[in-house]
């Protein structure tokens, strides 16, 4: 007897979750378990060719290249120097404020993220700088961890971004658009993070020593020269993006570019940081786009099976407000977010969600800002949060528990900001209009 399509999805979409748990890549799951799907609701012979065709397009689209282009951005931009004097000059305006350091750490991370689409590049490079600095200052291992770890989240969201490229490229929305959208909720995250730090030690002033040694205000303008390279990379790259002169492909090339001279003339690319920052880029990429192959492949199994139109219809039908329905969704993916890295979530996810999303009304776009800032909590929530391990490493000598216990503070933050976006659409909205 043959099984209904939705039956049949169903336990297609248990196996990938069996299949996790038993610790088969994801992308791999998605794979093997769309294949079989295939074959049994449509053929086998349709199932291998449509298989290999999903991964050879997906491997080949040029608009793709963008991703080890941002990749490139964050590695020449960390050997260049650009790191160190973000954070001086951050932390000669912002030492005077309570917690200035773990301030000055997130605005680096914030200056630093908009010039790289990572944020494991992000939290171990400007771990490796500020790290030292607050412990030389007796700051709390629970704030210095918790701010480099939180501050790094922001290399996910502020553009140029990976997780808008997956967005993008799982939805077939604008990449443009989505990284236009990104600048004023990343800007209001960083915000957002460092009132957290204030908070938290005007409430217990002994996790952080104050520095009161004067600066004058000839070295704080000199320091803003440090500034000026990522100020003005940022505002070509995405002015340019905003203004229509450039693709976010072509976006991407030029600030490689650029950044690849600034690291040549500087004299810091050197034959190793050269292959590490290529190796690197490879990797991720790679990693991006079979993650992104599998999830298409599952999505044509999810669409033969009639899942996310059953389940869109069901849940439009359903007589509650669409934000109870939005609050689920968030919830599902703080679930996740325990369990699987964030681009791993978004390509589980959004075959079923996206649907959902466009039949109660929501604008893609602004969704996928709220995507993004979901993903974001996953970096940094226990037992799988990347960024945690990622400081682990810098920081070998503090334990993980103290780790996760700093940037418990900053998850409320990244509440915050999702409140305030979806109660304000126009914050992710305006630039586009």
């Amino acid at each position: 007897m043959m099984l209904e399509p939705v039956t049949v999805g169903v336990i297609g979409t248990l196996a990938v979750f069996l299949l996790l748990f038993l610790g088969m890549p994801i992308a791999f799951c998605l794979m093997l378990v769309s294949v079989v799907g295939i074959s049994y609701l449509a053929s086998s012979d349709a199932a291998l060719p449509m298989l290999a065709s999903t991964v050879w397009k997906t491997a080949s689209d040029f608009n793709y290249t963008v991703i080890p282009l941002f990749i490139l951005m964050g590695g020449f931009a960390g050997s260049s120097g650009i790191t160190k004097d973000l954070y001086a000059a951050s932390e000669k305006w912002l030492r005077r404020l309570p917690g200035g350091l773990a301030i000055a750490t997130i605005g680096a991370c914030g200056g630093f993220a908009a010039v790289s689409g990572s944020s494991v590049a992000t939290a171990a490079t400007m771990g490796t700088v500020a790290l030292p600095e607050m412990k030389r200052y007796n700051y709390s291992n629970r704030l210095a961890t918790g701010s480099v770890a939180a501050g790094g989240t922001l290399g996910f969201l502020i553009p140029p971004s990976i997780g808008f490229v997956v967005y993008g490229m799982l939805t077939e929305q604008s990449i443009g658009k989505l990284l236009v959208a990104g600048i004023l909720p990343g800007l209001l995250l960083c915000v957002s993070f460092i009132a957290v730090v204030i908070i938290w030690v005007k409430l217990n002033p002994k996790i952080a020593q104050a520095n009161l040694e004067p600066v004058s205000w000839a070295e704080k303008f000199r320091s803003l020269l440090g500034v000026l390279m990522p100020l003005l990379l940022f505002l070509l790259v995405m002015g340019g993006i905003y203004g229509g002169v450039f693709t976010p492909t072509e976006a991407g090339a030029v600030g490689a570019t650029l950044l690849f001279a600034v690291a040549l003339v500087t004299g810091s690319l050197s034959w190793q940081v050269l292959v590490g920052a290529l190796i690197e880029s490879l990797r991720i990429s790679v990693m991006v786009l079979i993650l992104v192959a599998g999830a298409n492949v599952f999505s044509v199994f999810l669409a033969l099976s009639n899942i996310p139109t059953e389940v869109a219809g069901w849940v439009t039908s359903l007589e509650v407000s669409r934000y109870l329905i939005l609050v689920f969704i968030i919830l599902i993916y703080l679930f996740l977010g325990c369990f699987l890295d964030a681009i791993s979530m978004m390509v589980l996810t959004m075959p079923v969600i996206y649907p959902i999303i466009i039949a109660l009304g929501f604008h893609p776009i602004w969704f996928g800002v709220i995507a993004v800032l979901m993903m974001e909590a996953g970096l940094i929530t226990p037992p799988m949060g990347l960024n945690i391990f990622t400081v682990a490493g810098v920081a070998p000598d503090v334990p993980m528990e103290t780790i996760f216990r700093g940037v418990a503070p900053f998850l409320l933050a990244i509440f915050f900001v999702a409140f305030m976006i979806t109660v304000i659409p126009g914050i992710a909205l305006v630039l586009l209009n």
